[in-house]
Parts: structure tokens; sequence; C-alpha cells
């Protein structure tokens, strides 16, 4: 089988399915690859929920060298008005998923001609953009003995030209963590407040005060968000609320910096609690969206690579305060995630996002060179 780059992503595109229920793309997928594999005895694939790992047997391995793709799409209405725009109601590749599969796949059939000398995974990643997947797989043990001992995967990047990457030496994506918070009082007659207790209050004075925390306890250098963006307390003007309930976000660029505004965040919800009598519940989730954080010689390696290519405009870009869930996989695997130029107007998410595809025939050739680079070399 000769992959059709462009058929290929086409073809995913018109499928976008929520993470964990990507059962037609997974279907998709596996018959590619086992096409693109069917004389090659070196591969391997195992499957977990919508996920596959596709194991590339080194001929002489002393380690394995990963690369990731996610598979998932967004509820997302299109509004691209293409010809092979999304048959799925309310589902949309508007974050360029079906740009990376493609790519992966293109890598595979171009990494597979002759067995490398070292192993290479290919993780096609579920779940991406709500459970987490890298960290559901991981905690699962669905890598097993095929953990790669370096990790590599890229994200489209729509204010970048066709032909420029950009990454850095330290953090790519911020880490994220979910905050929940609920203050509980007692309600009562808004003309009698000395016989309740206002968990609207306690509410006005956490938010206030949380505010320290990025102005006073962040290094300036570093930067950090603290986040509240819902607030629901009272059902009308002549009764103390009783009850308050607070959804917001922290991010930060290091998993250190992270826990610590974590911990600040919990200890003035205490400290509010504490002062005003009402009851706390506070839930910081962070899940699987950890800081993505380049691993400093690695990323070295491969800007020096890219940039030595010729093909390529590497730029060393600034951290982004947005998530990515391959912070998580990065937290255990030493490894680099980096930008690719996609050229268009519209944002990531946007309903009409669409990616330049000279992307692909470019993006295959140049980190297949990589990729080989990392398996071949001596």
């Amino acid at each position: 089988m000769t992959l059709d780059l462009l058929a290929t992503r086409r073809a995913l595109h018109k499928i976008p399915e929520i993470g964990l229920e990507e059962y037609k793309t997974h279907a998709f997928l596996m018959e590619t690859i086992a096409e693109l594999t069917a004389d090659k005895d070196f591969v391997a694939v195992k499957t977990w929920k919508t996920g596959i790992l596709v194991m590339v047997h080194g001929s002489a391995a002393t380690k394995t060298i990963g690369w990731r793709t996610d598979i998932d799409g967004l509820p997302i209405v299109e509004e691209t008005g293409l010809d092979f725009v999304s048959e799925h109601a309310d589902r949309m590749h508007a974050c360029g998923h079906d740009i990376h599969m493609t790519l992966a796949l293109g890598l595979l059939e171009r990494l597979t001609q002759v067995q490398p000398k070292e192993n290479l995974l290919f993780l096609f990643q579920p779940a991406e953009e709500n459970f987490a997947g890298g960290m559901l797989m991981y905690e699962d043990g669905a890598f097993g003995d095929w953990l790669p001992d370096e990790f590599y995967g890229l994200h489209v990047r729509p204010d970048l030209k066709v032909g420029q990457l950009a990454t850095n030496r330290s953090t790519l994506f911020a880490g994220t963590c979910e905050v929940k918070i609920t203050f509980t009082g007692q309600s009562g007659h808004a003309a009698f407040p000395h016989t309740a207790n206002d968990a609207l209050v306690a509410a006005s004075y956490f938010i206030t005060q949380v505010q320290s925390v990025v102005s006073r306890n962040v290094d300036p250098i570093e930067g950090a968000v603290v986040t509240i963006g819902s607030l629901h307390a009272g059902t009308t003007n002549n009764i103390i609320a009783g009850e308050a309930k607070l959804h917001g976000t922290i991010r930060a660029l290091t998993q250190t910096m992270s826990l610590h505004v974590q911990e600040r965040v919990r200890q003035i919800a205490e400290g509010v609690a504490l002062a005003l009598g009402v009851d706390l519940a506070i839930e910081l989730n962070p899940s699987g969206y950890l800081p993505v954080e380049n691993h400093p010689v690695l990323a070295d390696e491969l800007m020096n690579f890219f940039g030595n290519s010729g093909a390529l405009e590497v730029i060393d870009c600034p951290p982004a305060m947005t998530g990515e869930d391959f912070g998580y996989l990065l937290n255990k695997v030493p490894g680099v995630m980096f930008w690719l130029g996609v050229d268009t107007p519209y944002p990531l998410h946007h309903p009409k996002m669409s990616p330049d595809e000279t992307v692909l025939e470019l993006g295959v050739t140049e980190i297949a060179k990589f990729l080989s680079h990392k398996i071949n070399s001596n």
C-alpha cells in the first residue's frame, strides 16, 4: 500500500469523534496500519480501548523512541464549507488531530521500509481533549514493556506558516488544574443577617484574597494564572445565601509551581472558611494535564537538527498557557513537543479552522529524517 496523505487526512476529517468514543477513527486507523505493515514481521500492534500502540522492533535495539499523536475531535459544529466537511453532527477536528494522525501514518510508512536499528513506538492516543487519554493509558498499564525511553510529538499551529517549526528548551504548554470550591453557611432573611451565615460573603472574600497568589506567591519570572470563572450563590435579593459554588482553573509552567499554587489556593480557602465560620469542600483536579516540559538536552538536539536541515525555519518560542495532556507522558518519559505551522487565519478550536494541507508531505519528509536519525544512528 502507498499512503495517499491528502485522501487520508480528508477521510479522517469527515469522522471526528469525542474522546473514548473514537470508534470509526479507531477502525480506520487499524485498517490503514494493517495495510501499511502487512509484510513487516518486525511490527506489532496492540490496543487499549480506542487507543493503538504500534511497535516497530529494531534489529539491534538498545532503546525505544516514541512518537505520539492524538486522535479525538471536538464538540463543535464545523463551518469550513469544505467538500469533505465533518459527517458527524456537532463534531469537528478543529484542533488539527486529523493532520496529526495523517502525519503519524505517513511516518509509519516511511520508517518501516527497512527494519530500523532501534525500536520505534507509535502511540495513537485517544481522549486528549477531555479525559487526558495519555494518563489513562499509562495508569492502566497499556504500555507494559513498550514504554519508550524518549517521547516526541507535535501540535499544529494556525498562526505559523507552513515550513515553520516552533518549540523551546523548557515548557511549551502550561499545566492546568481544575478548581471546585463550595462554601456552606446558613441561609436566612436579609433583614436578620445575625441569624444566618453568608456563604456569598465567604466566596467574595476568597475571590479577592486568591488574587494575591499570583501577585505575591509566584516568581514574576515564572508566571502562573488563577482564574475563578464561575460563581453561583443565592436565589433572590432578600435571602442570605447559604451556599456558594465556585469553579475555576490554575495554570502554571512547571509542575513544581503548579503544586505550589494549588497549596496556596487551598490554604486561602481554608483560612476564609475558618475566619467566617462556614464549611468548606474543595477539589483540586490536575487530572493528566501537567505542564509540557521539554527535556532541555533533547530539545536542543531536535532544534539543532531541524535548524540545520534547511527545509524548516526553527523558532524558539515562549510557552503557551493552554493545556495539553502530552505533559503527563513527558512527566514520566523525557522528550519534546513542538508546534508545526499550518497557516490558517482561524485559531485552534474555531469552527472555520482549516489547515494548509501542504504541511503533510513536508512534515512527513522532515520529521522522518529526524526520527530516522534517532533510530538508526550509531
